[in-house]
């Protein structure tokens, strides 16, 4: 499929998968044949012509984790209820998000990149007026419009100023958690406001944040009506700034000296330990055996403190990216190489996945699974990468777009990767990722072909491209508000 078409709706329940479809469509026999337990074998397809299961879909995403700070990719930060799904689902090599939070979760809702609508710079900052579009179809109303339970736990951060931009309003039957992109973790408030909420409403609530997701989420899957498949969307502000924790979970970590590295460690237990009670809970409910769990982070860990957010931080970033150059906000791979796995016990084999999996192509992976139409007409940049991550085969996608937006560019095609800052003063970066993922080489000056042919199809990119909503909030509050004035008080002391 090529990248610009929007990808199939999936079966819906109940509906008939022909013969001649399970042989036309690798990702259609993936899901058959697992369901009916015969990986390869043509003979037995003729018998098990049924869609596979819709599944219940937890989706966990973590905020700025460092691909390398988890125990399956070698930290030594203990996570052992993320190392158990690692080692019984599917680990990503090349799972990619964009460069920061609200992008990825835009392009996670939508399936398609946010240089399409206008949120490819940036955030949404605190002062920010704007959100997503009201005009793009989200995957929790896809779910939702096929009959799946929708749940929201844990942060948002695609609009908060007006409440049509709000997640009830935007596809999720229930929400509890934060709207904003930062919040202080134990007073739930941002730049003194509090930022709290159950569905619609404000929540007075004591606690760390991290900590009553996750059992807030544990408490969805226990009271859930059994009749209709969920989608939980679970989203921590773990480890995202200010770093704190509970003592107890600091006291875990005292052998680490630095403060912010402790602290870090500390967050990302206790996600770890949330996500240990989601499991449980399915497990509880007999549930497991039934529901896709995938994890990964919303961009690469923080490098830079122009990226860390709101909070003043001193002392040294604790992030570990790993091989990966630098990190959040940048187009490097430390920034968009994200740690990621996906499990669903008896349907995922297993293992490694090699293959190229962009974030937009979650929404209609997850929809094709859940029977659910998707676009609404919208060209999708995603497509269903299903037989790739349940099976390890090779990925349809043979592009990165990392993103594009007036100032620079990144995009990838098979092993080659070009980073171009067009802002002054102007520089073009060229990578053979085959042999180099560390981004060490800059092969640029040695390949002007290929230099050409990939800026080429950045400035395609750019001509598709909405105007940044984060510029023009930029310019409402620069030239479209009033003038500050000092105090008249002051001024009457002045005299003349």
């Amino acid at each position: 499929m090529d990248h610009d078409e929007a990808a199939p709706a999936g079966t819906g329940e109940g509906s008939m998968i022909s013969r001649r479809q399970i042989l036309m469509s690798s990702a259609a026999f993936s899901r058959v044949a697992l369901a009916a337990g015969v990986l390869g074998s043509l003979a037995g397809a003729e018998a098990a012509e049924v869609p596979p299961p819709r599944p219940n879909i937890v989706y966990i995403v973590a905020d700025d984790l460092g691909w390398r700070d988890v125990g399956f990719q070698g930290s030594d930060i203990r996570t052992p209820h993320l190392d158990k799904l690692a080692q019984e689902g599917a680990r990503f090599e090349q799972f990619y998000a964009q460069p920061m939070c609200t992008p990825t979760r835009a392009a996670f809702m939508t399936g398609r990149y946010p240089l399409r609508y206008g949120l490819q710079t940036g955030v949404i900052p605190a002062a920010g007026t704007y959100g997503i579009p009201l005009d793009e179809y989200l995957l929790p109303q896809m779910l939702q419009d096929a009959g799946y339970r929708t749940a929201l736990v844990g942060k948002w951060h695609l609009g908060h100023a007006k409440p049509e931009y709000w997640p009830r309003q935007r596809g999720f039957d229930s929400f509890y958690g934060a709207l904003v992109g930062e919040i202080d973790h134990f007073k739930h408030s941002s730049h003194g406001i509090k930022d709290w909420y159950r569905n619609n409403k404000p929540l007075e609530e004591k606690g760390f944040d991290n900590s009553l997701f996750g059992e807030e989420a544990a408490r969805t899957i226990e009271h859930h009506d059994a009749g209709r498949p969920l989608f939980l969307y679970l989203a921590f502000t773990a480890p995202h700034t200010p770093f704190q924790a509970p003592r107890e979970y600091l006291d875990r970590f005292e052998n680490i000296e630095d403060e912010n590295r402790r602290a870090y460690a500390a967050m990302i237990s206790v996600m770890d330990d949330g996500i240990g009670k989601v499991v449980a809970a399915l497990e509880k409910r007999g549930m497991r055996n039934n529901t896709l769990i995938v994890f990964h982070s919303d961009n690469g860990g923080v490098k830079s403190s122009m990226f860390a957010g709101d909070s003043k931080i001193s002392g040294r970033l604790p992030a570990d990216n790993g091989p990966y150059r630098d990190g959040k906000g940048t187009l490097y791979e430390g920034g968009t190489r994200v740690v990621a796995l996906a499990n669903w016990p008896g349907m995922i084999k297993p293992g490694a996945v090699g293959g190229m999996v962009h974030i937009v192509d979650m929404a209609p992976t997850l929809a094709s699974l859940a029977g659910a139409a998707v676009g609404k007409g919208k060209r999708l940049d995603g497509m269903d990468v299903w037989a790739t991550i349940s099976q390890n085969m090779p990925s349809p996608r043979d592009e990165i777009v990392y993103n594009v937006d007036p100032l620079a560019g990144a995009v990838r095609q098979g092993d080659w990767k070009l980073v171009w800052k067009a802002s002054l003063p102007p520089k073009v970066e060229l990578f053979d990722l085959s042999g180099d993922p560390s981004e060490a080489a800059d092969l640029a000056d040695r390949n002007p072909d290929k230099v050409r042919e990939l800026q080429a199809r950045i400035t395609q990119l750019a001509g598709e491209m909405k105007p940044p909503l984060l510029i023009m909030e930029a310019v409402r509050l620069t030239f479209f508000v009033p003038p500050v004035t000092p105090d008249p008080s002051v001024l009457f002391s002045l005299g003349d």
